[in-house]
């Protein structure tokens, strides 16, 4: 949308404004969106303040992201768009027999943890992009590891949840040394945390995964009898891929391609852009109906064929035709809530940040130990606590996505990037398990579709299928829509007031490329009220 006619006003309730400004940062917690912003003060580019945010994530957020998670990003330049897939692997001795008789895969534990691939996406992004020298990204990170900050609200009830659950898992004592989570307002310090970012920043990360790091992580499994081994750690390596599209409303929206699960996305707006989606009128129970019956046969076909590419019988192109999405547009009833299997196409815990500056670099960065602090397993004396990504395989026999050595399980984590006629025009996604391919799909159908400013984007009541297949919506969803859909047969669960279950959301729109007044580069930026988020300008 034109900024000319892009609506600047705030109809949902927030309390926020966009940011506008030459050089911003967007996240999840304002002392990250602060380090961001110190990075460009230092003479840093947008790889530069998003590195320097998501480093100071892994201190200041733990229950959604560490050390030891995933990452990917996609980054304009300021002439092309560029994919990182930053996923480990499982380790190779996960042969399919190692998990025999288990109808799902462990969700925490020794037996759920792949090679962490983040800490080789720093230093990848910083040697092609970045302007600062790398141990300068670690500066905010390693301030607060050793000084502390005090924990949030959200973050308190989020770490007291993870405890119930991962107290008993190797090292996680770690993160409790009162024996208990930290309180709201309590100062957390990690000394452990800020020598390990010191020698991750000193090696270049080097260390995590051919050092004196992968030893430490290498040792600990081997004696609690994991299949991680030293070689699975040397071996990682970091990929540039070309990110897949579609067009959508005079625009393309780009995701990194599997083992992602932002095919899903792509595959919702292809579907919704073969239905009479614009005909409906925004925030009704008939345009919110359409919505969800797309993403369910995007998610059907998510499960049924996407895991790691060199498995998959199904290619991506094949899923993103044009002429198969037309057919799975015909299953779905504007009036009716349907059952949508998967169909056959012809054969052949995480944090989002995005930065923007000056000089016309936008950056999509995600980051993930995967479900909150991951597989509970903390390496003794480093702070690494690592991710629960192999929980994303399945058992299932033949299956894509079924477990095996030395394979990416499909992926939650994605970055979003927007385009028209070649330029850029939003850097965004929504941190938050499968509700990630689902918000992207809602933040480009309210920009593109409705025209709004990216903060009331972010703030528009949502609507999120769970793993389960079950719909449930914000509380502040309308009444009046919520009958609408039960009348179509949709059942509806209305989320409480304080739910953390529909993502947050970070979001960046170039203003010139819109306008093309040649008057530079600027930006306007929103922030997710529903958790610590914010927007900087600068």
């Amino acid at each position: 949308m034109n900024p000319i006619t892009m609506d600047w006003q705030l109809p949902f309730p927030s309390g926020r404004q966009p940011v506008l400004a030459r050089n911003v940062v967007a996240t999840s917690q304002p002392l990250a969106a602060q380090a961001g912003a110190a990075a460009f003060a230092r003479g840093g580019n947008a790889i530069d303040a998003a590195l320097a945010a998501a480093i100071t994530l892994t201190v200041v957020e733990p229950t959604m992201n560490g050390i030891g998670g995933d990452a990917f990003a996609l980054v304009w330049d300021g002439q092309t768009l560029h994919g990182l897939n930053a996923a480990g692997r499982s380790p190779q001795g996960w042969h399919p027999d190692r998990f025999a008789g288990l109808d799902a895969m462990p969700r925490i534990g020794w037996d759920s943890v792949t090679v962490p691939g983040g800490v080789s996406a720093w230093s990848a992004l910083s040697e092609r992009f970045g302007q600062l020298p790398f141990e300068d990204l670690f500066l905010d990170a390693i301030r607060h590891a050793s000084d502390g900050f005090p924990v949030s609200p959200v973050i308190a009830r989020q770490w007291a949840t993870a405890v119930d659950e991962l107290h008993a898992q190797p090292g996680f004592a770690a993160f409790m040394p009162r024996g208990r989570a930290p309180r709201v307002g309590e100062i957390w310090r990690f000394a452990d945390q800020a020598r390990t970012l010191q020698e991750i920043a000193r090696t270049r990360g080097e260390s995590f995964y051919r050092g004196p790091l992968a030893q430490a992580i290498s040792a600990l499994a081997a004696e609690h009898g994991a299949a991680l081994d030293a070689d699975d750690l040397r071996e990682h390596r970091c990929e540039w891929v070309d990110p897949i599209s579609v067009g959508f409303g005079g625009h393309r929206v780009h995701e990194i391609p599997p083992s992602g699960q932002g095919v899903a996305a792509l595959m919702a707006l292809g579907i919704l852009q073969q239905l009479a989606y614009a005909d409906t009128a925004p925030g009704s129970a008939q345009r919110l109906h359409l919505e969800v019956e797309a993403m369910r046969l995007a998610f059907a076909d998510l499960q049924a064929h996407v895991g790691d590419p060199a498995s998959m019988r199904t290619s991506t192109q094949a899923l993103l035709d044009p002429d198969y999405l037309r057919e799975r547009a015909r299953r779905i009833d504007p009036a009716h809530a349907g059952h949508h299997p998967p169909g056959q196409p012809a054969g052949g815990g995480t944090v989002y940040l995005c930065t923007a500056d000056a000089q016309g670099r936008m950056v999509s960065f995600i980051q993930s130990n995967y479900k909150g602090f991951g597989s509970g397993v903390v390496v003794p004396g480093t702070g690494i606590a690592l991710h629960n990504r192999g929980f994303g395989f399945v058992t299932t026999p033949g299956h894509p996505n079924q477990v095996g050595g030395r394979k990416r399980p499909l992926h939650s984590i994605i970055p979003a990037f927007v385009t028209r006629e070649g330029r850029p025009v939003m850097a965004f996604g929504v941190m938050g398990g499968n509700m990630q391919a689902q918000g992207h799909t809602q933040m480009v159908l309210r920009h593109v579709v409705e025209g709004l400013n990216p903060q009331a984007c972010s703030d528009a009541p949502r609507w999120r299928i769970d793993d389960h297949g079950a719909l449930t919506v914000e509380s502040t969803v309308s009444p009046e829509v919520i009958d609408g859909l039960r009348g179509m047969g949709h059942a509806p669960n209305v989320a409480a007031q304080d739910s953390l279950d529909f993502g947050s959301a970070q979001m960046i729109v170039h203003l010139d490329a819109e306008t093309g007044d040649g008057d530079g580069h600027a930006y306007a930026a929103g922030s997710d009220h529903r958790r610590d988020g914010q927007a900087i300008g600068c």
